[in-house]
């Protein structure tokens, strides 16, 4: 469906905070093919028109990374509206903190573990900046 620039498509995007029992958060790298390739992300992937969230991004995350949530229903901890020159993405985001399995890359995107005082050494895409200002102020450090 053809939209105008003024009617862009509202794309819901379950977003996951992965945080290992040792405090790193684990990040996926973009592929250079899609939009915002190359860039890092938190994991997860495009709520489909019956989900909830908690069942979008419990099955991202196993599609994506193989691991399953052992939360019952994730909530959102974030909502981030962000308008890019194509489309207009709202990123629910949830904390994963409980889940079974060893996070691996199922579709060949790189997977990093990182500090949070390390994470500014990638780069995000724009939507993602909420999120890691969320993180820092969480931590009691200045974004």
């Amino acid at each position: 469906m053809n939209k105008s620039n003024n009617q862009q498509q509202l794309i819901r995007v379950a977003v996951g905070v992965i945080i290992s029992p040792v405090g790193k958060i684990l990040i996926a790298r973009r592929p250079n093919h899609v939009s915002q390739g190359g860039l890092w992300e938190f994991p997860g992937g495009k709520v489909e028109k019956a989900e909830t969230v908690g069942v979008a991004i419990r099955r991202e995350l196993w599609e994506e990374i193989g691991i399953e949530l052992q939360t019952v229903n994730p909530e959102p901890f974030l909502y981030i509206y962000h308008k890019y020159s194509e489309e207009t993405v709202l990123l629910e985001v949830c904390y994963v903190t409980v889940y079974r399995g060893e996070p691996n890359s199922r579709e060949g995107q790189a997977l990093a573990w990182v500090s949070l005082k390390d994470i500014t050494d990638f780069p995000f895409p724009d939507a993602n900046e909420p999120i890691l200002t969320h993180l820092y102020e969480k931590a009691g450090w200045a974004a």
